[in-house]
């Protein structure tokens, strides 16, 4: 299945929440739905969860998740 990568505004605060989160094998659940939110946003359906693969350096910070999608409803 095709993955969709997602780019998520954040904040230093939140971004540090996720990564901690990751690191201990847990998940930031908001930001998980705002990444399936986004993929149902451009026009494709989530085929699997959400997965958390790490953040952008510099300004503005962003999340960055990679998302399984059907190839049905990709563009």
């Amino acid at each position: 299945m095709p993955l969709v990568r997602i780019h998520l505004d954040t904040d230093k605060k939140t971004a540090r929440r996720v990564l901690d989160l990751h690191h201990a094998g847990k998940v930031h659940h908001e930001s998980r739905n705002s990444a399936r939110e986004e993929v149902w946003r451009q026009g494709r359906t989530p085929a699997a969860e959400p997965v958390f693969v790490g953040t952008t350096n510099g300004e503005p910070i962003q999340l960055i998740y990679e998302v399984e999608v059907h190839t049905d409803t990709t563009p």
